[in-house]
């Protein structure tokens, strides 16, 4: 890998090779198409190779909070390596700068429906913890890492992500 950096317009299909190549599936690749197309990518960045070639993508969509909603929570999903290219540090990397960017747009949380091992060492905690749920009823793998001090402060209930993620189930 040579970087990561914001994905463009042009990385789009790209972007959803990576997907159907990690997943071997048309799941994501397609919940990543409607999330750009619906305008919902509010944090997209890819990891390329030396030939500027995409390796590795993450997306951050916008969600809801049952109550407190301000529109400052994100949503990581999905993430994506190609084959060849995983277990190198790809992935940690483009979730690394995403937290990072996510910070920078002034997020207060961003949430995580995931392995609650692997996201721990990002800092990622049990949601429910926090009095949130979400509607794919994750249970412990429905997880939040709060950026700031007061991150969670008066987000409670039911946390949903955007439609796309419904379409298609």
């Amino acid at each position: 890998m040579s970087g990561v950096r914001a994905a463009t317009a042009t990385d789009l299909d790209a972007i959803v090779a990576v997907h159907r190549a990690a997943f071997c599936r048309d799941a994501e690749a397609d919940l990543v198409r409607r999330l750009v197309e619906a305008g919902r990518d509010a944090i997209s960045l890819v990891a390329v190779d030396d030939e500027d070639a995409v390796v590795g993508h993450v997306l951050f969509s916008p969600l809801t909070v049952e109550e407190g909603d301000d529109g400052k929570a994100l949503g990581l999903a999905p993430v994506a390596v190609l084959p060849t290219h995983q277990r190198q540090g790809v992935g940690r990397a483009l979730i690394e700068e995403g937290i990072g960017a996510c910070f920078v747009r002034d997020a207060r949380a961003v949430f995580v429906l995931g392995s609650p091992a692997y996201y721990a060492g990002f800092g990622f905690t049990k949601a429910s913890a926090h009095g949130l749920h979400d509607a794919f009823e994750g249970g412990n793998a429905f997880q939040v890492l709060a950026l700031t001090v007061d991150g969670l402060a008066g987000y409670r209930g039911r946390v949903d992500y955007a439609p796309e993620f419904s379409e298609g189930l």
